[in-house]
């Protein structure tokens, strides 16, 4: 009898379903018809039942892994070999392009995705540009030089311009706030496009003001006309965003598996590699639950002035599970051996900030979308923030020390048998020399005499982020019993 009322509820469900997807192409016109002509892009309706991810809105997501991947690799290159300031800046600057550029479409097509021959030009335009992207990926990180994504980022604007032109001359209503947006966006394009003759410190401050103005530009534009906003289906976008979460995830799945075949080939199997398979997966595992446990369609829906804060916050997201598979990567290539203290503080804190961020960030969002017991953001955010400070803290501590005590000065200057950068003066009176940290030159952290980082820390760390996401029942199940502290990977 279950079985049967199931199968009841499924066909009822695919039938309605069925129902309201022939309603909208009756709206639209014959399928046939509606591949190959161009026709008036009328706003969807915001209550459509059953509003579902469209094949082409996919593939456009799919081509975006692309960007993702190089972006990824990149930053686990640029971590590796310690251009700290380059991977961080570098990475997001780029990220900020692929999320704002798939951010526009996935909003746009929400209101008004017509699926007519042009639109699908468009989006195919688009898609080239995203291509065109990711192909500069290399240089930014590794010259600087964002030529070619600035080229491939303007070719996915344009497009878009285009879409928001024929939005306002088939939707009377929504006209003023998509003629704000054409133009606002082709002002902006002509900002990246200038920015490539600035000098390269020039050009990286101009970053941040037009970043600034792509952002604020949709809020500015909603406000024209009688201030409704863009037709944008709750559920629609809630389905969206949290495909390409999946899509992020897949990547990192993908990074870390290449890293652990690449380590596995050359070094073999050990404890430290099993430990980092272990521990990724579980991370991985934690962080898909961690975000889709609380939906938010009926957030959005209930509280729609919140779909900015909701939608922008999702730059950290993306990011942060985009950074993840680079730390994860770095990790699985270094857990073979004792790594020196700077390589293996890198690697835990490449893993250990974005999934802080992650889970702060997200849980911000959920809070703010719908009602979560009192204490969740509180104590996500302090569950985070012990996670960033454990993994570096001992690390640091240890170099400190050993920085402290191999650099005590003598009388003449030397420090530990060593000749600091330029003699220290004497203290007035004493005869000894001023103990001052610019008088010498400490030691490199990859020394061979640095102060060695645990090899445990490592798989230690990624338990602990994974602890940190894992709903509640799964935690105390890992853990054996109820009260523990967490489990063998976290002490």
């Amino acid at each position: 009898m279950a079985n049967g009322t199931s199968v009841c509820c499924d066909t009822a469900g695919y039938a309605a379903h069925e129902e309201a997807r022939g309603a909208h192409r009756a709206r639209l016109g014959p399928m046939t018809n509606r591949r190959l002509r161009v026709l008036p892009m009328r706003p969807r309706d915001v209550d459509e039942e059953h509003r579902v991810s469209t094949p082409l809105e996919l593939l456009f997501d799919l081509s975006f892994v692309v960007a993702v991947s190089q972006a990824a690799d990149q930053l686990n290159h640029a971590l590796g070999v310690g251009h700290f300031h380059t991977a961080i800046v570098g990475f997001l600057m780029v990220f900020f392009a692929i999320w704002w550029a798939w951010v526009n479409f996935t909003w746009f097509a929400s209101a008004y995705d017509v699926d007519d021959l042009l639109y699908r030009l468009l989006t195919f335009v688009q898609i080239v540009g995203v291509l065109i992207l990711a192909a500069g990926v290399e240089s930014a990180f590794a010259t600087g030089s964002f030529t070619t994504i600035t080229i491939g980022y303007v070719v996915m604007r344009v497009a878009m311009v285009a879409q928001w032109l024929r939005a306002a001359a088939g939707d009377p209503v929504g006209r003023p706030a998509a003629l704000r947006c054409a133009a606002g966006i082709t002002v902006l394009q002509v900002g990246w496009v200038l920015r490539l003759f600035l000098p390269a410190q020039a050009g990286l401050w101009a970053f941040y003001p037009l970043a600034a103005l792509e952002m604020l530009l949709p809020a500015w534009a909603e406000r024209a006309g009688d201030g409704a906003g863009t037709p944008w289906h709750p559920g629609h976008i809630a389905e969206r965003y949290g495909l390409f979460t999946l899509i992020v995830l897949g990547e990192c799945i993908a990074a870390v598996t290449v890293a652990l075949h690449s380590a596995s080939s050359v070094h073999g199997v050990s404890a430290g590699l099993v430990a980092v398979i272990v521990g990724a997966v579980l991370l991985v595992f934690s962080v898909w639950w961690w975000y889709f446990e609380n939906p938010a369609e009926e957030g959005l829906r209930m509280s729609r002035q919140m779909a900015f804060l909701w939608g922008y916050g999702h730059y950290v997201v993306f990011g942060a599970l985009g950074a993840l598979g680079a730390g994860l990567q770095l990790a699985a290539a270094n857990s073979h051996g004792a790594p020196s203290s700077t390589v293996a503080t890198t690697a835990g804190l490449a893993v250990g900030v974005p999934v802080a961020a992650y889970v702060v960030v997200t849980g911000a969002l959920q809070a703010r979308l719908g009602s979560q017991w009192p204490g969740r953001l509180t104590a996500v955010g302090g569950a985070a923030m012990a996670v960033v400070i454990w993994g570096s803290a001992r690390p640091f501590c240890s170099w400190a020390s050993s920085w402290r005590s191999s650099w005590r000065p003598t009388s003449s200057g030397a420090s530990a048998g060593r000749t600091p950068a330029r003699p220290c003066p004497e203290r007035p009176g004493t005869g000894r020399a001023t103990w001052r940290p610019r008088c010498a030159r400490p030691r490199p952290l990859d020394s061979p005499d640095a102060p060695e980082f645990l090899p445990a820390e490592l798989p230690r760390l990624i338990g602990a982020c994974g602890w940190i996401c894992a709903p509640g029942p799964v935690r105390w199940r890992w853990a054996g019993q109820p009260g523990r502290h967490g489990p063998a990977l976290f002490p």
